[in-house]
C-alpha cells in the first residue's frame, strides 16, 4: 500500500512538471516571436491613442472625469482581436507543422495539455494588461483634488476585464483546436467571442420574448461584464464567467480526446 501511494505521488509530480514545462514553452514561443510583440504593441498603442490622443468619446482628457470608464469600455473591443491573436496558434500550429501527435504522446493527460495552453494564454493576457496600470496612476495624479479616483471600483473593473479576457481565451483555445489554420482559428474565435459577448444582448433588443428576455440577456458576457465593471463583485457574475471558462475548456478536452482532425 505504501509503495502504491508513493507511485501515485510520483505520477502526480511528473504530470505537474510536464504541464509546467508545456506552460513555459507556450509563453516562450509567443514572446520569442515578432508576432507576440506586435500583438501586445497594437493593444497598448490602440488603447493609448483612443484614451489620450484621439478626440473621441473615449478620450479621458475630454471627458473630464478622473476614472477609467473609457478604458473598460474600450478594452473588450480590443480584446476581441487581441485574445484570438494570442490563442490562434495554440493547437492550429501544432497540427499544421505535424507536432500534434508528438504533443499527445507526452506523459500528460489531455486535460492537462488543454489547461497548460489555456493558463499560458491567460498569463500573456495578464502581461499585456500590466502596462495599462500606468493609466491608473496617471489619472489618480491628474484628478482634482489629487487622489480622488475611486480605486475600489477601478480594481473591481480590472477583475471584470480579466474574467472577460479569460473567457475569450477559453473560446479562442477551442477555435484553435478545431482547425489547422491560424487564420481560420482567429476568424472563428473572433466570431464566437462576438456572439457570446454581444449576441444575446442583440436578441434581447428585439423584445419578443417577454419575461424570458432578461434570462436570454443574462446568457451573454456583456450583461455580467457591465455588472462587475461597476466595481460590485457579485457571485452570480463570477459563477457565470467561471462556467463559460469551464464549459469551453471541457469542450476542448472532449475534442482533443476524440483525436479527430
Amino acid at each position: 500500500m505504501q509503495f502504491r501511494f508513493e507511485q501515485i505521488q510520483f505520477g502526480q509530480k511528473k504530470y505537474k512538471n510536464k504541464m509546467y514545462s508545456l506552460y513555459i514553452k507556450e509563453i516562450k514561443v509567443f514572446l520569442h516571436s515578432i508576432i507576440g510583440y506586435i500583438v501586445m504593441g497594437v493593444f497598448l498603442s490602440l488603447t493609448g491613442l483612443f484614451l489620450w490622443v484621439f478626440p473621441m468619446s473615449y478620450n479621458i482628457l475630454d471627458r473630464g472625469y478622473a476614472d477609467l470608464g473609457s478604458f473598460f469600455g474600450l478594452a473588450p473591443i480590443v480584446f476581441l482581436l487581441l485574445i484570438p491573436a494570442i490563442t490562434m496558434r495554440s493547437f492550429a500550429e501544432e497540427k499544421r507543422v505535424g507536432t500534434m501527435e508528438l504533443l499527445l504522446t507526452m506523459p500528460l493527460g489531455n486535460r492537462q495539455i488543454v489547461l497548460a495552453k489555456y493558463l499560458a494564454a491567460v498569463t500573456l493576457l495578464f502581461i499585456a494588461l500590466l502596462p495599462t496600470l500606468i493609466y491608473v496612476f496617471s489619472i489618480n495624479a491628474l484628478g482634482y483634488p489629487q487622489g480622488n479616483m475611486d480605486m475600489g471600483a477601478t480594481w473591481g473593473s480590472y477583475l471584470g476585464l480579466l474574467f472577460l479576457g479569460a473567457s475569450f481565451a477559453a473560446i479562442g483555445l477551442f477555435a484553435s483546436l478545431i482547425t489547422d489554420s491560424q487564420i481560420v482559428s482567429f476568424i472563428v474565435a473572433v466570431l464566437l467571442c462576438f456572439v457570446i459577448w454581444l449576441g444575446f444582448d442583440f436578441i434581447y433588443s428585439f423584445n419578443i420574448f417577454g419575461s424570458f428576455g432578461l434570462i436570454i440577456k443574462s446568457l451573454g458576457i456583456e450583461h455580467h461584464y457591465s455588472s462587475i465593471s461597476r466595481g460590485v463583485i457579485d457571485t452570480r457574475d463570477v459563477i457565470y464567467f467561471l462556467s463559460v471558462i469551464v464549459l469551453f475548456l471541457e469542450i476542448s478536452h472532449l475534442k482533443l480526446q476524440s483525436r479527430k482532425w
